[in-house]
């Protein structure tokens, strides 16, 4: 996922991507806890995942606001 293709999402697109992602998160560590085998570098790309989109949810937020003032 890159940041381009994300910037160029609504925000509802990108709330729903996020929950998404917060579901992979929380199933790898499910995985993990019960023993199943998983990449362990899935770990650090969700992360980054989330971060990027909380990132660019940010700069539309802090976008908009400056629009209204």
């Amino acid at each position: 996922m890159k940041a381009s293709e994300l910037r160029g999402k609504s925000a509802k697109d990108l709330e729903a991507e996020l929950i998404g992602l917060r579901k992979e998160q929380f199933a790898l560590r499910l995985q993990r806890a019960t023993g199943q085998t998983i990449k362990p570098d899935q770990f650090s790309k969700v992360r980054r995942n989330i971060a990027r989109l909380k990132t660019i949810q940010g700069e539309l937020k802090a976008g908009s606001a400056g629009e209204k003032a």
